[in-house]
């Protein structure tokens, strides 16, 4: 399946300039209002606004089902390092996850498929705002997203450096994992550091209790109970010669199943509890809630294999990927509809191509986007496909 050079040109284009100019999460206007032009210009009905700056286009044609098509669009809040011609023009901020590129494939298969038409049904173009750790997607769903575009499966993809360019990963289960946050508190009795006996030392109790919560995922779940559990701040005292009072640990609960995430919860909160008795200290311990586990149905994951299998052969489907404990909150929506996400290869001969995503020098590599555009084409063609 071949895709004109000059879409695929001007879908670059359009990557570039996102690129310059990105835009953190909830305040991608200038972004959205770009996205809702290029849409009108190919003649598709614009909403925007949604979930505060969300856009989505509606191209019908005929009788059929409805297949939403979501790519994410903000950036992170991290200086640009590399030399590229159209680095970020704001200090701060930059596209490093590649959200860029999502969102030209999926303006340039807009484009494509008003042009050709070659579906029955309706197809929605989903621009979402803030997936970095903001829940846009969230933020569309209670804004009517499902009720003022109702559709019958949701798609979207993420480029993947991991990945060899030409070959895209799909599961028919989880994806990515949850994301979880956790603050503990443990308040002691502060006194001079050279009479520890006065006091009680906060900051050894907070030791104890880091050792005895990374024992959780290594001997209380089951080797089969894919989790990661990470302390990563640790916040107490001001002086050398003083036990302070507060100390503060906060860290992140990744997991594959969601029954997990309960069973991690309860066994933190035991372990708080225990050092609190042991220690004579008090505790506060707060659980949020974050993303969920990134769940893909089984019948909308195997329409991306097949899909992938038509634009690029069967050859190019990695099948039952292992999954990432990073998270994405497509996940929102996968609880709300079905549907599947997948991972597009970008990991090039070119060693530029080898930096992780969130790096300062990473950059989308512009040679998948046609692999992008023809997926989706494929998807489209065979779920829609004329009758």
């Amino acid at each position: 399946m071949t895709i004109p050079t000059e879409l695929i040109a001007e879908a670059i284009s359009w990557r570039h300039e996102f690129h310059a100019n990105p835009e953190l999460a909830y305040e991608e206007y200038r972004t959205s209002a770009r996205i809702a032009e290029l849409l009108k210009s190919f003649g598709l009905e614009v909403k925007v606004g949604i979930g505060g700056t969300g856009v989505v286009g509606t191209l019908r044609h005929g009788q059929g089902p409805s297949v939403g098509l979501r790519a994410d669009i903000d950036a992170l809040p991290l200086d640009e390092l590399g030399s590229i011609s159209y680095r970020s023009l704001t200090p701060g901020c930059m596209h490093a996850c590649g959200h860029d590129g999502h969102t030209a494939i999926l303006l340039a298969t807009a484009k494509l498929l008003s042009e050709t038409l070659d579906f029955h049904g309706t197809l929605y173009f989903i621009f979402q705002p803030a997936e970095e750790g903001l829940a846009g997607a969230k933020a569309m769903i209670d804004d009517g997203l499902f009720t003022d575009f109702p559709m019958d499966s949701i798609y979207s993809l993420h480029n993947w450096p991991g990945l060899d360019v030409g070959y895209a990963g799909i599961n028919e289960g989880a994806m990515m994992a949850s994301l979880d946050t956790f603050d503990i508190t443990i308040t002691g009795k502060g006194c001079h550091a050279a009479m520890p006996e006065c006091g009680t030392d906060s900051i050894l109790v907070a030791a104890e209790l880091v050792q005895r919560l990374n024992t959780i995922v290594s001997r209380q779940l089951s080797p089969l109970s894919n989790a990661v559990l990470s302390i990563t701040q640790i916040h107490a005292g001001d002086a050398y010669n003083i036990l302070p009072e507060k100390v503060v640990l906060r860290g992140t609960v990744r997991c594959l199943q969601p029954e997990t995430r309960e069973v991690i919860e309860n066994l933190i909160s035991k372990a708080v509890a225990s050092v609190e008795k042991q220690g004579e200290v008090s505790t506060h311990f707060c659980f949020t809630r974050g993303y969920p586990v990134t769940l893909n149905h089984s019948k909308e994951a195997d329409n991306v294999r097949k899909a992938v299998i038509m634009a690029r052969g069967e050859s190019r489907v990695r099948w039952n990927i292992h999954p990432s404990m990073a998270s994405e909150d497509f996940s929102y929506m996968l609880e709300s509809c079905k549907g599947a996400y997948f991972w597009l290869g970008a990991r090039g001969e070119d060693v530029s191509t080898h930096y992780p995503l969130h790096s300062p020098y990473y950059d989308f590599n512009d040679n998948i986007i046609e692999d992008g555009i023809a997926i989706w084409q494929a998807l489209v063609s065979n779920l829609l496909s004329k009758v």
